[in-house]
C-alpha cells in the first residue's frame, strides 16, 4: 500500500449559538472544519481534522510510501522542515498527516485505532467545555444542563475578564451538575489574557469562594518561569501546553516544574500526544487533551496510563461527518468502526464549501491588542476616541 494523494474538503460545525474566549467571540454561530483524505493505491483512504494550508511543505516526505510506517513517517515530515522550523501553520499540517496516517494504519488492520494502540477499555472519561464566554447566564446553564444530561461532572468555562462575574458563572454549573456528582469538578480557562500578577490576584480571589480543579492557560504558552511562580502562589493547579508545536517546546515547562495538568492539541496529531504523554509520564504528570472536532485523540487517550480528562466542546458532529463515538456516562465511548470512525460524506461537504469562511474574520484565535495590560479588567477605550472595548 502507497500513499497517491490527498484531498482537502471544507466543511462547518453548526454551534446554534456563538462561541469564544476571553480573547473575543467568533461572529457567527459557525466555525471552519478542516478534513484531509489521503489516498493510496489500494483504495483505503485516511481521514485526518484540523486547517492543513501548508502541506505542501511535507507532503513529498509521505508520497508514495507505505502509511502503515506511522512513526517513521512522522519524524520524516518533521526532518523535512528542520531548517525553517515546523511551529505554526506547518505543525497542523503534520499533525492533520499523521491522523490520517494512523487512520490508515488501524483500516488495514480492519479495526478501531484505539485497538490499534493497545487501548484496553473503549470508555474515555471526559469533562464538559461550552466555549461559553458569549453566553448569558440563562444560556450557560442550558447549555451545561445538556452535558449533565449525559453523566457529565465536570466542566470547564471561558474567562477571565470579571472574577466577580465568573464566580458566579462557575457556581451556576456546579449546581447543574451537582446531580451527577456531590463534588462536580470544576476548571477556569483564561486563554493566556493574563500577566503574571494578575492571574494570582485572580485565581487567588476566586479560591476565597470555590474549589478550582486547573486555571487553563494564565499566562503566555512560554513562560516557564511564570508558571512555576504561579504555582507556588494558589493551590490551584496549572494547566497549559495545548498551543505547543513540538514535544521540545515542553521542555522549559517540564524543566522549571511549571505545570501541574499537561495539555496537549488534538489539532497536532496522534503522535505528538504520544510522545508528550510519554515524557509527562515519566515525571508522574496526567494529560489532558484539548477538544477538537471528532476528538481524534480519544483514540491514544484510551490507549496511555496517565490520561486524566478529555475536553468536549460538542455533542454533535460538523456537518457531512458521521463519527462512530458517542458521549454518555461523562464520557466518550468509542466504537468499532476501522481507524478514526470518521465516515466522510464529500457531496454533504461539497454543498457547503461554497458558503464564506468566518474564522478569519475575528474570534477567539485574535488575541487583543492590550491582553494582560489593564488596570481594570473590563476597561476599554473611551467611545469618545473612536474604539470599541476590546476583552482583557
Amino acid at each position: 500500500m502507497k500513499i497517491t494523494g490527498y484531498r482537502s474538503l471544507l466543511t462547518t460545525h453548526e454551534w446554534g449559538r456563538l462561541t469564544g474566549d476571553a480573547n473575543g467571540v467568533m461572529p457567527g454561530p459557525q466555525t471552519d472544519v478542516h478534513v484531509l483524505i489521503l489516498e493510496t493505491d489500494s483504495g483505503l483512504e485516511g481521514v485526518g481534522v484540523g486547517a492543513h494550508g501548508d502541506i505542501d511543505r511535507v507532503f513529498d516526505a509521505v508520497e508514495g510510501e507505505d502509511p502503515r510506517a506511522v512513526t517513521a513517517l512522522y519524524d520524516r515530515m518533521l526532518n523535512r522542515v528542520f531548517k525553517t522550523g515546523h511551529a505554526g501553520a506547518v505543525f497542523g499540517a503534520i499533525g492533520a498527516i499523521d491522523m490520517a496516517l494512523w487512520d490508515l494504519k488501524a483500516k488495514a488492520a480492519d479495526e478501531p485505532l484505539w485497538r490499534t494502540l493497545g487501548a484496553l477499555d473503549r470508555y474515555v472519561p471526559g469533562y464538559a467545555s461550552g466555549l461559553d464566554i458569549a453566553l448569558d447566564d440563562e444560556a450557560l446553564v442550558e447549555v451545561y444542563e445538556r452535558y449533565a444530561e449525559r453523566g457529565f461532572s465536570a466542566a470547564k468555562l471561558k474567562g477571565g475578564h470579571d472574577a466577580t462575574h465568573d464566580l458566579r458563572r462557575l457556581l451556576a454549573v456546579r449546581d447543574v451538575l451537582g446531580r451527577n456528582s456531590a463534588r462536580p469538578a470544576l476548571m477556569l480557562d483564561a486563554n493566556e489574557s493574563w500577566n503574571r500578577s494578575q492571574a494570582v490576584r485572580y485565581v487567588s480571589e476566586l479560591e476565597n469562594s470555590i474549589d478550582l480543579a486547573w486555571i487553563e492557560e494564565p499566562l503566555r504558552r512560554w513562560d516557564a518561569a511564570g508558571h512555576a511562580s504561579l504555582r507556588q502562589h494558589v493551590r490551584t493547579a496549572v494547566a497549559t501546553g495545548e498551543n505547543l508545536t513540538g514535544l521540545e517546546q515542553y521542555r522549559p515547562l517540564f524543566d522549571a516544574d511549571a505545570v501541574d495538568i499537561v495539555q496537549v492539541g488534538n489539532v497536532w496529531g496522534i503522535s505528538h500526544f504520544l510522545r508528550v504523554a510519554a515524557v509527562a509520564h515519566s515525571r508522574d504528570l496526567p494529560v489532558s487533551p484539548v477538544s477538537y472536532h471528532a476528538n481524534p485523540l480519544a483514540h491514544a487517550a484510551a490507549a496511555i496510563p496517565n490520561h486524566l480528562s478529555f475536553e468536549i466542546q460538542h455533542l454533535h458532529s460538523p456537518v457531512g461527518l458521521d463519527i462512530d463515538q458517542e458521549f454518555t456516562d461523562g464520557g466518550i465511548v468509542l466504537g468499532d468502526a476501522p481507524g478514526l470512525g470518521i465516515r466522510v460524506d464529500e457531496e454533504r461537504i461539497r454543498e457547503v464549501q461554497a458558503a464564506p469562511s468566518l474564522a478569519l474574520v475575528s474570534g477567539p484565535h485574535v488575541r487583543s491588542e492590550r491582553a494582560g495590560l489593564r488596570l481594570v479588567p473590563d476597561a476599554g477605550r473611551p467611545a469618545s476616541v473612536g474604539a470599541t472595548a476590546t476583552p482583557a
